[in-house]
């Protein structure tokens, strides 16, 4: 099974939380070595610019999540 079966969720706050993931993934895949993630994350967890870029990476993945279900609208 695949780890992103669909863009759908119930609801915007599900939506958020596959956005997260999208961009978790997108990490992951970009440097597969977990241990390499791990001596890298001090320097960008405590560094105010990188953390508003993974900010901004999250709302332009929940942008698409938020096309993709038609804004939640019925």
């Amino acid at each position: 099974m695949s780890w992103l079966p669909t863009l759908i969720t119930k609801t915007p706050e599900e939506g958020y939380e596959l956005a997260i993931k999208l961009s978790r993934m997108a990490v992951k895949k970009t440097q597969p070595d977990d241990a390499a993630r791990g001596r890298m994350r001090p320097d960008y967890a405590n560094n105010a610019d990188s953390l508003t870029m993974a900010s901004h990476v999250v709302a332009t993945n929940f942008q698409t999540v938020a096309q993709a279900n038609d804004y939640w609208r019925e």
